[in-house]
């Protein structure tokens, strides 16, 4: 309100003029302005906000008020917008001040979960200085045992500790191969130069390193914004499973559908812009066939991040689940979505993993059809590592009358390929094929029949020698065959989870062979100290005619080194789906020393490929699968093949009248083939890696390449 003072006295004019010393004054009376003379004063205070006294005696006859009220208005009124303007300051320096400490609590927040992407842990607090501390007093305790020993030790052996040599490392006699085979011959091959630091440190290279992945603070609006990401991901993957032209089109060279780029960013649009960067590719796919499995089953599968590995041990080597953030409808998955973090590989040390976090969301979409998307998240503090962003990729399950389903698989990826893909697999990685929907759709097909055999008991098994008693004893028998091919593709995948460091041997081939040397702990593999040695050459021959010679007993011979040339004999034969070559076989060698050993050996083929896994095992611990006994603590260390499609398509007739069943395999004119072979250097956990299990390992791969190229009449490839 604006007021201004009038002093004592009956005046209108304002002719209270009291001195305000006055002690007899006891009151005020307040003079209300009418709304003319607030206009007026307003108007002048806007040009005038300090007025003279000429300007004041000129107020003051205008609007009838003592020249005292006119300067008491200006300065109350200067005093106001002085307070206005304070306020407004204030107020906007409390907003700013809030924001800030808001971004203070959330950096705080996000400090607790942060870790070292070197070592995975926590980063140094502010307690540094303490803890240095602590470790000062902890080393001059230590110095002071040490001393106390030292002299203890001196009235012993004649001086003390500090001035002993130092230990000497125990020396490791080369592996004699044949111990534990068939007893065979030394071998011959090539002599080759060896570019190797062979001092590997064995406690950098733990066996069972968890990955260093730790779960993120994921609040309430993390869960709403991944929750939108899923439905928008969910929402675009229906479409491009049900869509043809022009969003996908028939490739000219093999069939196969390819998306159309220019009509998916018209239909999708979204941020291109690192496009422009000429490292990145686009990947993407579409199959569709009949499954062997219902679809309850099916999702069961894919939800489940143990169960997923399982099912496509030779394309996932890591994957977890990080969070679920909704569990969805209990029985059927509809509505659960979960972070998680995978792997995915191609089995050769040539190729490196790529490495995703994905949002994983199933939703029923009718009685009997699901559809399950998985689309990249990134998290900030792991972003900056993946190499790879997958677009909604997925599949749609339709259960059928029979107990079967069918499935239509999309794969979409962004790749950034920040080092050159290695020329052997550049045809079949630039094309999408090695890590493409019809190399998922061809494993699951294949993984569900073995499944489905595992439940069938009798006509499945050819038992040649009655070893195989039971049926308990063909699914404990599968169950080590299983974990026979797992162990085979984690020793031979490029995964930072395993720790596995390749180091490369120069010499044979303009590859090389990678080697690495891990401490084994589990109690299904050997413990101690194996080498894993693994190659990778191409061949002028068919997938299908590269994987039928090392499936053959009879052409065993020319291949493998370690039988010294004697036949093998099948003992025992289960089936594992419908394609002969897909099972597992007992293998007995003639005319051996060693008739206490067997061959456990797993063959598989689909129309992505094949691999040919084989390990010794010693009649005891056979007898022990064979009984229907838990199979999980029998010691594996297998060795193997594995058979990829070069990617070059088949330019014969070959191609056009390629089944189902063999796909791309057929439409290849050549293989790429992984050779792998692990080696148990010591039951030392302590010992290092020496030449001469060097030589021995490079010789053995080196030989049985030549003895391949020889067989298959391709000895200059």
């Amino acid at each position: 309100m604006d007021y201004g003072s009038a002093g004592g006295g009956s005046g209108g004019g304002g002719g209270g003029d009291h001195d305000s010393s006055d002690p007899q004054r006891r009151k005020k009376r307040y003079h209300r302005h009418t709304a003319h003379q607030i206009q007026k004063l307003e108007s002048m205070f806007k040009e005038f906000p300090h007025p003279d006294e000429k300007q004041r005696l000129q107020l003051s006859r205008e609007l009838g008020l003592a020249p005292r009220q006119i300067k008491f208005w200006f300065q109350n009124r200067r005093t106001q917008m002085k307070a206005q303007h304070e306020r407004a300051d204030n107020s906007s320096l409390r907003a700013e001040n809030d924001k800030i400490r808001c971004e203070n609590i959330a950096i705080r927040e996000a400090l607790k979960n942060v870790i070292c992407p070197s070592c995975g842990a926590p980063p140094v607090t502010e307690d540094s200085y303490f803890d240095e501390q602590k470790l000062r007093i902890e080393n001059a305790q230590l110095k002071e045992e040490l001393d106390r020993v030292s002299s203890i030790a001196a009235k012993y052996i004649g001086r003390p500790i500090s001035q002993l040599p130092p230990v000497q490392p125990v020396h490791i006699s080369s592996l004699d191969l044949s111990m534990g085979n068939f007893g065979g011959q030394g071998l011959g091959g090539p002599a080759l130069d060896l570019d190797l630091d062979l001092d590997l440190d064995l406690d950098l290279i733990p066996t069972n390193s968890n990955l260093a992945f730790q779960p993120p603070g994921i609040s309430d609006m993390d869960k709403s914004l991944m929750t939108a990401v899923a439905a928008n991901a969910m929402e675009e993957l229906l479409r491009l499973l049900q869509a043809n032209e022009p969003l996908w089109m028939k490739s000219s060279t093999d069939g196969r559908d390819v998306l159309n780029l220019d009509s998916y960013q018209r239909i999708f649009p979204r941020a291109m812009n690192h496009l422009k960067n000429p490292n990145v590719r686009i990947e993407s796919s579409r199959d569709s066939g009949v499954v062997i499995m219902n679809g309850v089953a099916l999702v069961d599968m894919f939800m489940d991040s143990n169960k997923w590995v399982e099912s496509f041990p030779t394309i996932v080597s890591v994957a977890k689940t990080i969070e679920v953030i909704s569990s969805g409808m209990l029985g059927n998955h509809s509505g659960s979505l979960q972070l998680m973090y995978e792997e995915l590989q191609v089995l050769s040390p040539l190729v490196p993993t790529r490495e995703f976090c994905i949002l994983r969301y199933c939703q029923q979409i009718e009685q009997g059809l699901w559809a399950i998307v998985s689309v990249s998240y990134d998290i900030p503090q792991f972003a900056s590592q993946f190499q790879c962003h997958r677009l909604p990729s997925g599949c749609l399950i339709q259960d059928m009358p029979n107990g079967y389903s069918k499935v239509i698989w999309v794969e979409h990826v962004e790749i950034e390929d920040k080092a050159p893909t290695h020329q052997l697999y550049r045809d079949l990685i630039h094309s999408g094929m090695a890590f493409g929907a019809e190399r998922w759709l061809a494993t699951l097909q294949r993984m569900c029949e073995r499944v489905a055999c595992q439940l069938v008991s009798g006509s499945s098994t050819r038992d040649l020698g009655g070893v195989i008693p039971s049926p308990e004893g063909k699914r404990s028998m599968m169950k080590l065959g299983q974990r026979m091919v797992s162990s085979f593709c984690s020793s031979t995948s490029t995964s930072t989870s395993n720790s596995h460091r390749w180091s490369t041997l120069s010499g044979l081939n303009d590859v090389g062979v990678r080697i690495t040397l891990h401490k084994n702990t589990d109690p299904g593999q050997p413990n101690g100290v194996v080498l894993s040695a693994a190659t990778t050459f191409s061949l002028p021959v068919s997938p299908q005619n590269v994987f039928n010679f090392f499936k053959d007993e009879k052409t065993r011979p020319q291949w493998d080194v370690l039988s010294s040339g004697n036949a093998v004999q099948e003992v025992a034969h289960i089936a594992n789906g419908s394609h002969p070559g897909n099972c597992i076989s007992v293998l007995r060698a003639y005319n051996t020393s060693q008739n206490n050993m067997l061959i456990l050996q797993e063959s598989c083929i689909d129309s992505s490929g094949s691999l040919v896994v084989y390990c010794p095992v010693d009649l005891p611990a056979i007898n022990i699968a064979m009984s229907g006994e838990d199979p999980s603590y029998i010691p594996l260390l297998p060795s193997g093949f594995t058979i990829s499609p070069d990617g070059y398509p088949d330019q014969g007739d070959g191609a056009s009248t390629s089944s189902n069943t063999q796909g791309r395999m057929a439409r290849s004119s050549g293989s790429l083939i992984t050779v792998a072979f692990q080696i148990l250097v010591s039951s030392l956990p302590s010992a290092r890696l020496n030449l001469e299990s060097v030589n021995t390992v490079n010789s053995l791969i080196g030989t049985t390449i030549q003895q391949i190229k020889a067989a298959l009449s391709c000895p200059g490839s």
